[in-house]
C-alpha cells in the first residue's frame, strides 16, 4: 500500500481539522500494518511522513489511544496494541450488549416513524442484494454497505449520546465493527444463508422495537452478535483472516 499522501503545510484547515486527518491516516497505516503491531510509535518519523506538526499527531494519537488501537507507555509515547483471539471475542460480546441495550431503550423510548422509515428502507435494499441465488464480490461489498448503515440507524435509535459515544468506541476496532468478519464468509458455500439468517434478525428487531417489546428487541441483538463470534471461531480456525483490515493486529496461538 502506498504511503499517505502528506498535507500541505499551508492547508487552511483548523488544527483540529488537521488532527482528525492525522486520526484517519494514521488509523490506515494501523490496520494495513504499516506501523508494526506492537512497536512503538516514532513520533518524528509520523510528523515527517504525514506533513503536519507535532501538535496534530499527538492529538490524533491521543484519540487512537482512546480507540483501543494504540497503548500508552509508562515512559510516554505509545505503541501499536495488538489483541488476543480472546480481545476480539470479547470485542464483539461488547458491541452485541450495547446494541441490545440500544434496542432494548429504543422501545421503550420509542423512536421517530422517519428514523424507523429509513431503516426499513436499509432492509429493503439488503433484501435485494439477498435475492441473489449467488453473491460475488460486489453483492458482498453491497452488503457490507447497507449492513453498516443499518447498525449505524440502529445505534442512534436509543437517543442516547453516552451509549452512542461507547457503541462507536467499540466499532472502531475493525474486527468488533458489524460487517468485521462478513468478507470473511465470501468463499464459504453457505455464506448467503448465513447472511439471510442476519437479515431475518434485523427484521425482528425492528418489529420488537415499533412493538415497544424491550426486552426481545434487546435479546435479539444480543443473540445477533453470536453471528460475528462463530465467524471469528471459523476465521480463526482456517486462518484465512487476510482479507480483513487489522489482522495484523491480533495475535496468533502459540
Amino acid at each position: 500500500m502506498n504511503a499517505p499522501d502528506p498535507i500541505p503545510a499551508d492547508a487552511p484547515d483548523t488544527g483540529a481539522s488537521q488532527a482528525v486527518k492525522a486520526q484517519l491516516r494514521l488509523r490506515e497505516m494501523i490496520l494495513a500494518g504499516e506501523l508494526r503491531a506492537g512497536a512503538r510509535i516514532a513520533e518524528l518519523s509520523i510528523v515527517e511522513k504525514l506533513g503536519v506538526s507535532r501538535t496534530p499527531i499527538r492529538a490524533a494519537l491521543m484519540r487512537l489511544e482512546q480507540e483501543g488501537l494504540l497503548d500508552a507507555l509508562p515512559n510516554g509515547g505509545y505503541a501499536v496494541r495488538t489483541f488476543s483471539e480472546r480481545d476480539v471475542s470479547e470485542a464483539i460480546e461488547l458491541r452485541g450488549t450495547l446494541e441490545g441495550l440500544v434496542a432494548r431503550l429504543a422501545a421503550e423510548r420509542g423512536v421517530a416513524s422517519d428514523l424507523l422509515a429509513a431503516a426499513h428502507d436499509c432492509l429493503d435494499r439488503i433484501d435485494e442484494v439477498l435475492s441473489q441465488s449467488a453473491l460475488d464480490d460486489e453483492a458482498f461489498s453491497s452488503y457490507v454497505t447497507l449492513n453498516e448503515r443499518f447498525h449505524a440507524l440502529l445505534g442512534g435509535m436509543a437517543g442516547s449520546h453516552t451509549v452512542a459515544r461507547e457503541l462507536e468506541r467499540v466499532v472502531c476496532l475493525p474486527f468488533a465493527s458489524p460487517s468485521g468478519f462478513v468478507v470473511q464468509q465470501a468463499n464459504s458455500p453457505r455464506a448467503r444463508d448465513m447472511l439471510v439468517v442476519a437479515q431475518d434478525q434485523h427484521r425482528q428487531v425492528l418489529d420488537a422495537i415499533a412493538a415497544r417489546e424491550g426486552s426481545r428487541a434487546e435479546t435479539i441483538m444480543r443473540e445477533h452478535s453470536r453471528i460475528a463470534q462463530r465467524n471469528l471461531r471459523e476465521a480463526l480456525e482456517s486462518r484465512q483472516l487476510d482479507r480483513m483490515p487489522g489482522v495484523c493486529l491480533i495475535r496468533k496461538r502459540a
